[in-house]
């Protein structure tokens, strides 16, 4: 023995003596070093490993792969080498623990161990030396696996069958795989081989073709769900269903991520409810991505600004809630395009009302680009963690700024919106009632001069420049101008187009307040402009009519965003049976134009 040894084990114990001799004389220190002597020191076990399953019945959301290992252990047809594919936390490595006791195991029970005999129990201490498990990841090399080689030409010392279970079989380099294949293809009957993989297309085709393949699904969320009830009443841990369907669905299929964080979710807190679960895994909930998606139709970028800053002033990752934006972004999607929604999609009731409104906001087309600037944004986030926060500004501006986006993609989106447009317009499917302040000054610039425009009443239909080219067309055929023929060539006005097609009259919209009520959040907004204005429905043409003696109010009423949320809220309201088209009129009087049309008009 080394002179080094020799002094650490005489410094042991003079430690040991100096510890002792106090407690000697004094019988008060003398009792309690022996009460601590006889105390044992019990370490936490994480949940997961506490609640492991110990049967093939304790398998969640596997029954098609449990119920045949079940089947061959409890009639001898166990094969020699099984590879378990499938992604983290579905129970691969569960069901070869329990693979490897149900084929040492001394009474088994129609497939399943016992769990009671000698060899159930060494094998769940870890004490069984016939039942190796080898981490490929760290022993990768060929050495490793002439290793193995070597070791299995001996039969088994304490069980029935040796086991080799390896994990992560997928980083063995090359010559390591080529060293197995000949073992892996006709072990000795004592050996049983069980392979497990998250990644199956990194292995070779000889390695997959020598095995019984079985693929792990991903576990769904009411099996979790479920799961995660039952640890938690074992745990005496209080608990929403609503959170533990939000842990479920951040596990995304996971059931040992699902535990884990129900386990950090419970640490500290009372009980775990939806308001927990968000700050644990530092999510924005679903109240943020509406803002989000609000703001994206109505095309505020200072809204999706403010957004950004408050996620970074709440010390929360940005790229976590950009991640949580693709996810809204792809259940709106879904919602749009699928006949059954929920089939794909695992919400509550509320949260369907609320992406259904949102997906109604935008086009098909829409989403599949703005969900490109998303993603590409996220890559960009992931290349450049630095500049994480600037990223997501200029992604905000491209969001709302489709114009300002150059790319293949973006043209092509924006095409086959105007695409769709115009063919609504042409099968008469869509009849667009106003326009915005654009079509309002082309249909004012070209018929500037013409005196028969200016009568008691001004519409601006949405298609404005259109009607007023087609005006400017007929005079033409005509073969003069209005001065010359000022009865016959005089331009119909768009309010008379409209009262002509319209089968009845217009009556007043008396409850506008109820309008108002139902506008939600541009009810503050409108609320004046509203209030100001005549507004009237012809019931038969379904036809909403605004009409305004201040023309920059009727500029902001008459953009699309304003349209759209008037018309659903006098749907709302009742004051039509279907949704209205929107008409903004600028009601300008005989007499001397006011500051206002001045001004704006």
């Amino acid at each position: 023995m080394s002179a080094v040894r020799i002094s650490g084990v005489w410094s042991y114990f003079a430690a040991c003596l100096f510890i002792a001799d106090p407690a000697a004389d004094d019988p008060v220190l003398s009792s309690a070093f022996s009460e601590k002597r006889g105390m044992e020191v019990k370490m936490h076990q994480a949940l997961y490993r506490k609640y492991r399953p110990q049967t093939f019945d304790d398998v969640c959301g596997q029954e098609h792969i449990t119920s045949v290992l079940k089947y061959e252990a409890a009639n001898g047809r166990v094969s020699h080498a099984y590879l378990f594919c499938g992604s983290r936390g579905t129970g691969k490595t569960s069901c070869a623990k329990i693979l490897a006791k149900a084929v040492n195991c001394e009474n088994p029970h129609g497939g399943d161990p016992c769990g009671e005999c000698a060899a159930c129990r060494a094998i769940d201490s870890g004490a069984a030396t016939d039942v190796i498990e080898m981490d490929a990841a760290s022993n990768n090399g060929v050495d490793n696996i002439r290793e193995l080689r070597d070791d299995i030409a001996y039969t088994p010392s304490m069980l029935k069958k040796r086991v080799y279970i390896i994990d992560e079989v997928h980083m063995l380099s090359v010559s390591a795989c080529n060293a197995l294949l000949k073992t892996l293809e006709e072990p000795p009957e004592y050996v049983v081989f069980i392979l497990a993989t998250t990644e199956l297309h990194k292995l070779p085709a000889t390695i997959i073709s020598r095995c019984q393949r079985f693929d792990f699904r991903r576990i769904s969320n009411d099996a979790i769900v479920s799961r995660l009830s039952y640890i938690a009443d074992c745990e005496g841990i209080r608990f929403e269903p609503d959170a533990l369907s939000r842990i479920a669905k951040a596990a995304a299929g996971g059931m040992r991520d699902a535990v884990s964080l129900l386990e950090l979710c419970a640490g500290g807190a009372a009980d775990v409810n939806e308001d927990r679960v968000a700050d644990v895994l530092g999510l924005s909930g679903y109240d943020m991505m509406k803002r989000f998606a609000d703001a994206v139709a109505g095309k505020s970028v200072s809204g999706l600004i403010d957004m950004i800053e408050e996620v970074q002033s709440s010390s929360k990752d940005i790229t976590v809630f950009w991640q949580e934006v693709i996810s809204f972004w792809r259940d709106m999607m879904i919602m749009k395009v699928s006949s059954d929604p929920q089939k794909y999609l695992d919400l509550t009731d509320s949260e369907s009302t609320v992406l259904k409104a949102c997906a109604d906001r935008f086009s098909v087309n829409t989403l599949t680009n703005q969900s490109s600037v998303l993603d590409s944004a996220m890559k960009d986030m992931l290349r450049s963690p630095q500049t994480k926060t600037v990223i997501a500004e200029f992604a905000s501006l491209r969001l709302t700024a489709p114009e300002l986006d150059s790319t293949t993609d973006a043209m092509l989106a924006r095409i086959s919106e105007l695409e769709d447009r115009v063919a609504l317009l042409e099968s008469g499917a869509v009849r667009v009632g106003t326009a915005g302040a654009e079509a309002s000054h082309t249909l004012k610039k070209t018929s500037a001069g013409d005196t028969a425009a200016r009568g008691d009443v001004e519409n601006t239909p949405s298609n404005g420049a259109y009607s007023a080219k087609r005006e400017i067309a007929a005079q033409s055929d005509n073969g003069g101008s209005t001065a010359a023929h000022p009865e016959s060539a005089k331009p119909e006005s768009a309010l008379e187009k409209n009262e002509a097609r319209a089968d009845g009259g217009f009556e007043p919209v008396r409850d506008i307040q109820a309008v108002i009520d139902k506008l939600g959040a541009g009810a503050d907004m409108y609320r004046s402009f509203l209030n100001e204005a005549e507004v009237s429905v012809n019931a038969d043409s379904g036809i909403l009519r605004i009409s305004s003696h201040n023309a920059f109010a009727a500029n902001i009423l008459g953009t699309e965003q304003s349209k759209t949320l008037i018309s659903k809220a006098a749907l709302l309201a009742k004051v039509t049976d279907t949704l209205p088209t929107v008409e903004i009129n600028i009601i300008r009087e005989n007499t001397k134009k006011s500051s206002d049309d001045d001004i704006f008009g």
